[in-house]
């Protein structure tokens, strides 16, 4: 079972991605608008798939199911999505361009999370 430390991070860290999986279809519109927005092609479908990916790896992670290939679930939504939708650099506007840079460094370390849990299970 591991410690109780690690039992609380597994859920903190699975429940931001559960979280964020239940936002994906309870605003599945504007969440689509915004990705059409960015020139994703096939938006809603985008945006619900990337909910299954969030939803598959937050369960995982919470009850350390097949726990390598559901934390690459997380890393397949969080690169793509880091590089294509909170591109800070291209963006004039100081404002959008500062919530843009915190969207991304937050995937970011989310990312480097999801490296640490996997090397922590490889050993």
């Amino acid at each position: 079972m591991g410690s109780p430390l690690l039992l609380v991070g597994r859920l903190l860290f699975g429940g931001y991605f559960i979280f964020n999986a239940y936002n994906h279809f309870a605003h599945l519109s504007i969440l689509s608008g915004y990705a059409q927005s960015k020139g994703i092609p096939g938006a809603k479908l985008a945006v619900a798939g990337s909910g299954v990916l969030l939803a598959l790896g937050g369960l995982s992670i919470i009850f350390n199911i097949l726990p390598l290939a559901g934390l690459a679930a997380p890393a397949l939504f969080l690169l793509p999505v880091t590089l294509i939708m909170q591109p800070f650099w291209k963006i004039q506007d100081p404002m959008a361009r500062i919530g843009e840079m915190v969207n991304f460094t937050k995937n970011m370390a989310l990312l480097g999370a999801v490296a640490i849990f996997q090397a922590s299970l490889i050993g």
